[in-house]
């Protein structure tokens, strides 16, 4: 008796929810993008000039841009500690449950911590790293005992104080070799 393997068509890669594909960049768009990562609050007319473009091409650029989803949003960078949040920590939370129900209720509660900047959902022993800003190590230790610990899904913790945040490059070209002119 012979066998014959029929080779399957490879399944389609479904993304993961949220995921878009990449848009194609130019050297101008991703010009632009160094300008904007770098000043959120240029003018038109400034950022024209410093990419080195008409305003009107810049104006629709950065629409198409936006429309894109490559550009989210402009953001304010605070100074925590002029806010009386000068003590930063970053929280590993490891679960002892994993079903979906427990980890979307985690993600609902972390919504709801005060004072939490960033919280990022990762690979490996620990299941996520929680970066908060506080008053006071009282005010970090209430926030561990009284938003994080207290979830039903929580089985280990442990806080690391933060002393310095140190910005990285990014993932953009550096604007001065990517042509900046101003």
């Amino acid at each position: 008796m012979e066998v014959s393997v029929v080779p399957s068509a490879p399944e389609p890669r479904i993304p993961p929810p949220g995921a878009r594909p990449a848009v194609a960049l130019d050297a101008t768009d991703l010009a632009i993008l160094a300008e904007l990562a770098a000043d959120g609050r240029l003018t038109n007319t400034a950022l024209a000039a410093r990419v080195g473009i008409a305003e009107s091409t810049c104006i629709h650029r950065v629409r198409a841009l936006r429309e894109s989803g490559v550009v989210r949003g402009f953001h304010a960078e605070l100074d925590l500690a002029a806010l009386g949040l000068p003590l930063q920590a970053v929280i590993r939370v490891r679960l002892g449950s994993h079903n979906r129900a427990h980890v979307h209720s985690f993600h609902a509660a972390l919504t709801g911590i005060p004072g939490m900047i960033t919280a990022f959902h990762i690979a490996g022993a620990d299941d996520y790293l929680v970066h908060v800003a506080v008053e006071s190590p009282q005010a970090l230790r209430d926030l561990v005992l009284e938003h994080v610990n207290v979830h039903p899904a929580v089985r280990q913790t442990e806080t690391h104080l933060v002393f310095e945040v140190i910005p990285g490059r990014g993932p953009l070209p550096d604007r001065a070799a990517s042509g900046r002119r101003g």
